[in-house]
């Protein structure tokens, strides 16, 4: 814990994203976004200033927003007075970060012939090209002053998040990926949201044990049977070994959200003592995990419907011992 609210106050609280049309400030905003920062786009550079003081006396839970801010040509006559902006917010002893992002003039015309979108700059009848070459002059002192200049000519959107990640996320990239982890039952229907399900009904099932019945995975007895069999101490260990190849391929591709689903049979005993494994597992290696259990609650309600049940039996076999 003391770890990441270490990494968190490393991060600077306000960022403000510039550069050339095309050079991937909206993939720059999504980073953002996941790392927890409050974003704006497009805003004219006037206005930072005022949204600087709202944020900082505005009450939020856990303290002050963390403010991403895109200025860009976009603004028209409003972005020439960037510069003086970020001047005189330095002098007021405002803190902030900027990012800079550039690509060469031939991408950039790729780019924009692929989307089929208009340079922000070319709204005379000028050609992309010219756009750019306007785009490029206006921006000269920005660029020149930036705190960080990201070259995205030759990047794929997986490499310009890391990129993003290692500069303003200065923990581990593996923080960046929030896990969830959590058991089902098959016969309570397949999960829809998992991007990996482990099937562990091939394990022996407490189930068939009449202490183990009414217990649940999370109670020692229950967890004790399945893990501490040889079959399960095998199968944990290529289970890891599984995850420790594909974990930080997803991490690479910049992956935000994982889904892992580890199913049984009701979802009570196997599946549930094996996802707070895997959750234990992820946790040692870095990840943010969460653990979840989709049908505990199912095979809680019917054992509570089965005791009512095996109750009423045994008052009409007293009854019909009495008479």
């Amino acid at each position: 814990m003391a770890e990441e609210v270490m990494e968190e106050a490393q991060m600077p609280d306000f960022v403000i994203v510039t550069g050339m049309s095309g050079a991937g400030r909206t993939e720059a905003m999504h980073v953002f976004e996941d790392l927890g920062y409050y974003c704006v786009d497009n805003l004219p550079s006037s206005l930072l200033a005022e949204l600087v003081r709202v944020n900082e006396s505005t009450e939020h839970e856990g303290g002050r927003r963390r403010l991403a801010v895109v200025c860009d040509s976009r603004n028209g006559d409003f972005f020439g007075d960037l510069e003086a902006e970020l001047s005189s917010m330095r002098e007021a002893g405002v803190s902030y970060k900027t990012l800079f992002l550039d690509a060469a003039d031939d991408k950039l015309i790729a780019r924009y012939k692929s989307s089929r979108r208009r340079h922000p700059l070319c709204t005379d009848g000028t050609t992309i090209w010219q756009g750019i070459q306007r785009e490029r002059l206006m921006l000269m002192g920005l660029r020149d002053r930036a705190d960080y200049v990201i070259d995205t000519t030759d990047m794929l959107p997986q490499k310009l998040r890391s990129t993003i990640r290692g500069l303003f996320a200065t923990g581990s990239e593996r923080k960046g990926l929030a896990v969830t982890v959590y058991s089902f039952g098959f016969k309570h229907g397949a999960p829809y949201d998992a991007d990996l399900v482990m099937d562990v009904r091939f394990l022996p099932n407490p189930y068939y044990d009449p202490e183990l019945r009414p217990l649940t995975g999370l109670d020692a007895p229950v967890r004790d049977f399945v893990r501490m069999r040889e079959e399960t101490i095998e199968f944990e260990q290529k289970w890891h070994d599984l995850l420790d190849v594909v974990m930080p391929g997803y991490v690479a591709e910049g992956k935000q959200q994982l889904a892992i689903g580890v199913g049984c049979t009701g979802g009570q005993h196997r599946s549930v003592a094996l996802a707070e494994a895997t959750g234990d597992y992820l946790k040692s290696k870095g990840y943010r995990v969460s653990v979840a259990h989709r049908d505990l609650r199912l095979a809680e309600r019917g054992h509570d419907v089965q005791r009512e049940s095996d109750n009423v039996l045994d008052a009409r076999a007293g009854g019909g011992k009495e008479a």
